[in-house]
């Protein structure tokens, strides 16, 4: 120990509890899926297509060109992007009413510095999106969960509005479609939902091109109700997830808002032109996005027809069971070069929707390991 402070000295090796860590989060782990090198990867609900040889080589272009001003601060509103977004997005939206971060998650805990905090609760509907707790937390918010409908996974209205008007969240999360069951909301759920809540509503869109269709988005609520934000990001249908990329439409005074709680300059520039570029290649990528739903949607009527309980996915991945053992499960499928994850439900799986060749390779695996696992 050191005789000056009483703490240890430089030469003592200290671990994590030995630091003057915020009480709340002792003995918490970091968030995480299993990261392993395998042949078959379906944990991350990545998009398995990589950028097309065109757009891989407009975003070099773009990127060199964006290099040669790095010695510069990038946009600091980035006011093109938000722009772009907004084109994308349509619904009259300008870019007053979208804000744009590092991935969908830095969106999230930029809505939580802003309404949430010490003293401040936040509310979600579980199984869900497990970040929407974990940054909770680390903002020092309240976290106050609510579960879902046992069968379908949904939203009962009365219920949800019953708990929103009981405890009266400052901030209410909804996922749709959700992860990780792939349920979608009603737009009249959701709007039930904004009526009744004090403080904001943040409907968490990251898989909202993967709907089936006729499937609509709260965007189109977003006029009548302006403490309702809608969050998006474009590591799945836009395939980015290395440039980790999320955004929000809201109404611009709650862009404002969030403005205050931003680190200067959050956004490079590189990051600003990849992202750009990839919605200049909108057409392309949301091609890769039926075919993804193709797969999906077979894959659904496959395990059906083999028995297996599957949540209805408006996502890019499927919820999937009963297994008395999921982990004996997973553990079969690595083994076979298949990685899925444990996630949801205890007695479920979920697999992100790959190639034809990785369906391929998860389905002939799964047929080996389940039969002897299902409840």
């Amino acid at each position: 120990m050191s005789p000056e402070t009483g703490g240890p000295s430089a030469r003592e090796p200290i671990t994590m509890e030995d630091l003057p860590l915020r009480e709340d989060l002792r003995g918490r782990a970091p968030y995480g899926a299993p990261q392993l090198e395998v042949p078959v990867a379906l944990n991350t609900n990545e998009n398995p297509y990589p950028p097309s040889p065109a757009l891989a080589a407009e975003l070099a272009r773009n990127v060199e060109q964006a290099a040669a001003g790095l010695n510069r601060y990038p946009d600091r509103d980035a006011t093109r992007l938000r722009a772009d977004l907004a084109t994308y997005l349509g619904h009259g939206l300008g870019a007053d009413r979208v804000w744009a971060a590092n991935g969908s998650n830095e969106i999230l805990q930029q809505i939580l510095q802003a309404f949430g905090g010490p003293g401040r609760t936040a509310m979600g509907f579980e199984p869900s999106y497990s970040m929407h707790p974990v940054i909770s937390r680390v903002t020092a918010t309240e976290w106050l969960p609510v579960q879902r409908s046992a069968g379908d996974f949904g939203i009962d209205t009365a219920d949800a509005v019953a708990a929103v008007r009981r405890h009266r969240p400052d901030v209410v999360f909804l996922t749709s479609p959700n992860n990780p069951t792939g349920t979608a909301l009603g737009l009249e759920t959701i709007a039930a939902i904004a009526e009744a809540a004090p403080g904001m509503v943040v409907v968490d869109e990251a898989y909202a091109e993967f709907r089936r269709e006729g499937t609509p988005s709260a965007l189109t609520l977003l006029e009548e109700h302006p403490r309702l934000i809608v969050s998006r990001t474009m590591s799945k249908a836009f395939a980015l997830a290395g440039a980790r990329v999320g955004y929000l439409a809201a109404h611009p005074a709650v862009i404002d808002a969030l403005q205050l709680v931003r680190l200067p300059y959050h956004l490079s520039a590189v990051t600003q032109v990849v992202a750009a570029t990839a919605l200049e290649y909108a057409d392309e990528l949301l091609g890769q996005v039926k075919q993804l739903r193709q797969e999906r949607d077979a894959l659904v009527e496959w395990l059906r027809e083999c028995g297996f309980a599957v949540a209805d996915s408006d996502a890019n991945f499927v919820l999937f069971g009963d297994f008395a053992d999921r982990s004996a499960v997973w553990r079969g499928l690595l083994e076979r070069g298949v990685l899925v994850r444990e996630v949801g439900p205890p007695q479920m799986l979920r697999v992100t929707v790959g190639t034809a060749a990785e369906m391929s390779a998860f389905r002939e695996a799964l047929l080996q390991v389940s039969p002897e696992q299902l409840l």
